[in-house]
């Protein structure tokens, strides 16, 4: 049996099928170009530079496409890598798989088993209004919902990651709003649900993800504002009432700071907690990520999206 691309060692050298996630290309000091490849398969993803490549090779080697890598895996910065010693797009006349599916991650749960939860949860928001919005939004990207990932590459960038991130926060919120009765469980679940259904229209799918235009210049908190919007217009719904100001707070500040993309930082209970539990469960996320590749009593690979931080998996951890 084939063995995938985290169960080779460093230095161990390998021939094998993996799908093409990313392909920046980017300049060499030496004024040639390169491409810089994210490649995946069900085990992760992986970093390799593609040096002096071709205006054929840059024009060849895109997103989604299957290719075979020769090649040997590498440290790089304490980070796993690449080392490209060939590169071909695979051949379904020698039996190579040519399909991407064959490649990707996917949440683990099911998709009917997520719009359960999610569904269920809608019996506990008990504003009209806010139940309404959600529904009519929830209503309209459904299908992208439980199919795109969370993000590009950092935390749930696998197919049905957006879905499976929202219902764990769901379960966080439901746990948080047990213990602090003072939160407005309708609002904070109304905004768990829709915070990043913007994403939708930001990223370009599970496979070979990618920002739209839409994505890069305006991202999904603005557009998940404009969506609440139109909501309110085809429900023939008062968008300046207190109750679509609170929610549309919490998707604007889910953030947590302007740095960090939010138009306004947190004023409401409800934006705060929703904003610890997002970053909690992309945080938990990336460090298990990050630790299940890791062997016990040593150090994980760096993770950029946690400042570039390696974590001890300890020996215990067994």
């Amino acid at each position: 049996m084939t063995k995938k691309l985290y169960e080779y060692n460093v230095d161990e050298s390998f021939e094998i099928c993996l799908l093409i996630k990313s392909a920046d290309v980017r300049m060499a000091k030496n004024g040639n170009p390169f491409i810089a490849f994210t490649f995946q398969d069900q085990s992760g993803q992986m970093d390799g530079k593609y040096w002096s490549a071709t205006s054929d090779d840059i024009a060849k080697y895109v997103p989604g496409k299957v290719v075979v890598v020769n090649g040997k895996r590498e440290m790089y910065n304490n980070s796993p890598q690449v080392k490209i010693v060939s590169l071909r797009l695979t051949d379904a006349a020698k039996g190579e798989p040519t399909s991407a599916s064959h490649f990707v991650e996917h949440a683990p749960m099911t998709k009917e088993e997520m719009e359960e939860e999610v569904n269920q949860i809608m019996f506990d928001i008990t504003n009209p209004y806010l139940r309404r919005i959600v529904h009519n939004i929830l209503k309209k990207y459904q299908e992208d919902f439980f199919e795109f990932p969370a993000a590009k590459r950092h935390h749930h960038a696998f197919v049905g990651g957006l879905s499976f991130h929202t219902v764990s926060m769901l379960r966080l919120a439901k746990a948080i709003a047990t213990q602090y009765t003072q939160i407005n469980r309708s609002l904070l679940y109304s905004g768990v649900i829709l915070h990043d259904i913007g994403k939708t229209m930001e990223l370009t799918g599970a496979i070979g993800t990618e920002y739209t235009l839409k994505g890069n210049l305006l991202g999904h908190i603005v557009i998940m504002d404009e969506e609440i919007t139109k909501a309110c217009e085809e429900l023939d719904i008062d968008e300046n009432q207190e109750d679509v100001l609170l929610l549309k707070h919490l998707i604007l500040a889910h953030h947590g700071k302007l740095e960090y993309g939010s138009p306004v930082r947190p004023q409401l209970l409800e934006a705060e907690v929703l904003h610890h539990i997002d970053l909690l469960d992309a945080t938990i996320t990336m460090m298990s990520n990050a630790l299940d590749k890791t062997e016990p009593g040593a150090f994980s690979e760096r993770v950029f999206g946690l400042d570039n931080r390696s974590f001890y998996k300890p020996l215990s951890h067994e």
